[in-house]
């Protein structure tokens, strides 16, 4: 049978032998590649706000942390070989790779064949944003946990800054979350105590779930918080737009939020913040917070347990608070060949392999509500670092 090329990836068709030449092939899978990271980019912001390294051999990779030093008077006569007090202390931190996660969907061939639209190029870019969102996730979980760990350095005689957790508003309601004027005095708090433990103002960011994100934008349009070089819709992107002092705030339906991802509805109470399900929200909406301890299944690190958050409502910190390592940046595989005849259709993978941990507690801020700081469900994951298991 005579086969027949084409440079159009949407009319790839396939009988006992492919009828693709090899560089249609690669533009076919090129065009869906793009699709999957340009769903990956758009749903991401953690990525960008956080260290981040390649792993190119071995299943870790080591990050130092290196605490304060002084300046002393020199003794005329006497040899520097360092300060007397062997500063500066350091601690080193690895962060391991967990197992490879994947996302994927079987595309029957008739279906493509009878449909009006790419399904293809659409399937790819959902599983980008599955990708994405446990990525994110992983990576906002860590930051909780630096900011409930003391300082990395143990050396004897310095004393080193560690987490920070503020609590919004001063009630046992977890409402408070949603209070504007309380919001933007713990990002002042927040901001302070990053100040008083040295931590640079470069790189300052916070994070908050959309409703907190919009009641901001109600509330502080008139009171200088908001970048006045932003208007309309980018002002309600949620992209860094809103700024309290010196930080710019992202929303993210990946944050821990009251034991869930970024929204949770229900009767108010110490852990739910009373907002009313509109009905109909579907399932992902509100989703609880899964056990991400390592003795699950594909995890080698410590991302706590779905109790570890039940006040959490928010974070602030800076690009030295948390690390990622990447094995496997965002990739796209498809079937071919005798697998796509046999099964008349294709598995469109999308897979990465990463693995996230805190570094610089001192950089990491927790908001809290509805709860005292430090009390129980909201203490400290555990005080060895760095396993803080």
């Amino acid at each position: 049978m005579a086969q027949q090329s084409t440079n159009d990836p949407a009319s790839l068709t396939r009988t006992g032998q492919s009828n693709a030449t090899g560089d249609a092939r690669a533009l076919y899978l090129k065009l869906f590649s793009g699709e999957m990271f340009k769903g990956f980019q758009r749903n991401t912001i953690a990525r960008d706000l956080v260290m981040k390294r390649t792993l190119s051999n071995g299943k870790s990779l080591q990050f130092i942390y290196t605490g304060r030093t002084k300046a002393e008077y020199h003794t005329p006569g006497n040899s520097i070989l360092g300060n007397s007090d062997g500063a500066p202390p350091v601690a080193e931190k690895t962060i391991t790779c967990d197992d490879l996660l994947i996302s994927s969907a079987f595309v029957y061939e008739l279906d493509e064949t009878l449909a009006h639209y790419d399904l293809r190029g659409e399937i790819s870019k959902k599983i980008g944003y599955a990708l994405a969102e446990k990525y994110d996730r992983l990576i906002f979980r860590q930051i909780a946990k630096g900011a409930r760990v003391a300082s990395p350095i143990t050396k004897s005689g310095f004393v080193e800054p560690g987490g920070t957790q503020i609590r919004v508003g001063t009630n046992n309601q977890a409402s408070d979350a949603y209070v504007p004027a309380s919001l933007i005095a713990a990002f002042y708090d927040a901001a302070a105590a990053l100040d008083e433990k040295g931590v640079s103002t470069e790189g300052r960011v916070g994070v908050l779930n959309p409703r907190q994100y919009y009641e901001l934008i109600q509330e502080v349009g008139s009171n200088g918080l908001i970048n006045r070089d932003e208007s309309g819709d980018a002002l309600q992107s949620g992209q860094g737009i809103i700024e309290i002092a010196g930080i710019k705030i992202f929303k993210s339906m990946n944050i821990p939020f009251f034991g869930n991802y970024g929204t949770k509805y229900g009767s108010a109470s110490a852990t739910n913040p009373g907002v009313t399900s509109p009905g109909n929200v579907g399932s992902f909406v509100g989703e609880g917070a899964e056990d991400g301890r390592a003795s699950v299944t594909g995890i080698n690190n410590n991302y706590g347990n779905t109790s570890d958050f039940a006040n959490s409502c928010g974070l602030i910190f800076q690009k030295e608070g948390a690390g990622v390592v990447e094995a496997i940046g965002p990739q796209v595989q498809v079937t071919s060949g005798d697998v796509s005849v046999v099964y008349q259709g294709d598995v469109i993978l999308g897979r990465l392999a990463m693995g996230a941990d805190f570094l610089n507690p001192a950089a990491c801020v927790e908001l809290i509500a509805g709860a005292a700081v430090g009390s129980t469900g909201n203490a400290a994951f555990g005080a060895t670092y760095p396993a803080n298991a």
